[in-house]
């Protein structure tokens, strides 16, 4: 073949590359970097396009993964510049199936408010607070209040820190600790007592119309920083007008519905990690963070551990998860041990471990179960470390596979949490073995289930099928 010929055919490649970008409704000026995105992958290999598979394109994406210099938004367009060359231009079979949008969910980089990302002592690092649908803060107004009221928010911080409470709940008290110096016009709060609270939780429930769950996360709030900052005794707060509580039951799946929903995520590993949701009994979160030593085959159970409230359990690991599970945990294996040749393989550590034992950080045992394939920069610490994955992705899956198989249900990843330990009950397990499972302080939260299976009335027969005999 001429060297005419060779350019030729060249030319017809890109030029049907380019048309084929149009049809994703990529704007013009920016196909020339997916197209660039595509020469790169390319030249990068000797074989033809026509012998590449997934792990060819597995391999391509974590080895630029780990260039810490690639910003997310390019890694993001590499993965749909690699989609478009193999599903529409050599249209490879393989390529139909393969999860590229998981590999952009996966991708996602952890921002520096996430539960997972390291706490600093200093109060300026705080950016941002939980937003909730009843009064969403700018960031900026928040962070104005907290600099204005430095001694309280610092004092705040100090006594949930020397509680080990959790990052969410962290962010959850100065949230509502900054709406309610706003409300009384920028006050401090030790100027302010019984009245000031209870007038602000009236607003709550009568102008906000939040739930009654959101009007006493927001009186724990405050009552917190009276009792455990000011110590003053603020029990007497006298009338205010509660939000009215609605009884509620938990969204149970049929096991059926179980095996549906999670047979239709198609994704192996937002399968397996929805499979351990609820064949674990465990809360999003929990999963997301698992680590590599919290697995053991031998004894087939998974700990897990600073679950909510800070606590420890152990939950039975489902066999006919194991293989995929060990599967999923000798890919990690793979990817640690390149991250490690190239110089990274740096996890997050809790911070008095990480002091303690400098090393472990680089340890196959704490690698996350679930790793992000790309690793990325600390936005706190700026160390190089490999996060796990965001949990949108498993939730993302977990909601479009209930509405893509038809489940009428709300369904969330906690309603598998909920389908787990109403299923357990129904197969006449006790209600403190489901309790110790669910990792609940008190047997009154796991009662809930005992009313999902109880059901009353619905085993009586409507009075409509005896209409016509």
């Amino acid at each position: 073949m001429s060297r005419m010929d060779v350019d030729t055919q060249v030319s017809r490649f890109w030029d049907k590359y380019i048309i084929k970008s149009k049809n994703y409704n990529i704007p013009d000026h920016l196909i020339r970097w997916h197209v660039r995105h595509a020469e790169l992958y390319i030249k990068a290999h000797t074989a033809r396009l026509k012998d590449h598979n997934e792990t060819t394109v597995d391999e391509y994406l974590q080895a630029k993964g780990r260039n810490i210099h690639l910003k997310n938004y390019q890694y993001l367009q590499m993965i749909d510049a690699l989609k478009i060359l193999f599903v529409d231009v050599v249209e490879s079979d393989w390529a139909t199936n393969y999860p590229w949008d998981s590999q952009k969910e996966r991708a996602k980089p952890l921002e520096k408010s996430h539960p997972s990302i390291a706490r600093v002592p200093l109060i300026e690092e705080i950016e941002e607070i939980e937003h909730t649908a009843t009064n969403q803060l700018k960031p900026s107004s928040s962070k104005t209040i907290m600099a204005d009221f430095k001694d309280v928010f610092d004092a705040v911080i100090t006594e949930i820190r020397l509680r080990n409470y959790s990052i969410r709940t962290e962010q959850c008290y100065t949230a509502w600790l900054v709406r309610f110096i706003l409300f009384h016009n920028k006050q401090h709060p030790q100027n302010m007592g019984e009245l000031e609270i209870a007038k602000y939780l009236s607003h709550l429930s009568i102008n906000r119309l939040v739930s009654a769950s959101t009007q006493r996360q927001a009186l724990n709030a405050i009552i917190f920083l009276y009792k455990q900052v000011y110590k003053r005794d603020v029990d007497d707060i006298g009338e205010f007008k509660l939000a009215k509580k609605p009884a509620t039951l938990p969204v149970v799946l049929s096991r059926n519905e179980i095996k549906t929903l999670i047979n239709g995520i198609d994704d192996d590993v937002y399968q397996l990690m929805a499979g351990l949701l609820y064949g674990c009994g465990m809360r999003l979160m929990e999963c997301i963070r698992l680590r590599v030593f919290d697995i053991d085959f031998d004894y087939m159970q998974i700990m897990i551990r600073n679950a909510k409230g800070n606590k420890d359990r152990v939950s039975p690991l489902p066999s006919k998860l194991a293989f995929r599970l060990k599967q999923q945990i000798q890919t990690v294996k793979n990817m640690h041990e390149v991250d490690l040749s190239e110089g990274l393989g740096e996890v997050y550590m809790p911070l008095a471990l990480g002091r303690k034992y400098p090393h472990a950080a680089k340890e196959i045992g704490w690698q996350y179960v679930f790793p992000s394939p790309r690793v990325s920069v600390d936005p706190r610490s700026n160390k190089i470390r490999r996060h796990h994955i965001h949990e949108n992705g498993l939730q993302k899956k977990v909601k479009r596979s209930a509405s893509d198989s038809g489940i009428s249900k709300k369904v969330n990843c906690h309603s598998l949490r909920h389908s787990f330990a109403t299923h357990l009950l129904e197969k006449g397990y006790d209600i403190r073995t489901v309790q110790e499972l669910l990792g609940h302080a008190d047997v009154s939260t796991t009662m809930i289930y005992t009313h999902v299976l109880n059901k009353p009335g619905v085993l009586v027969d409507s009075p409509f099928d005896s209409l016509f005999e």
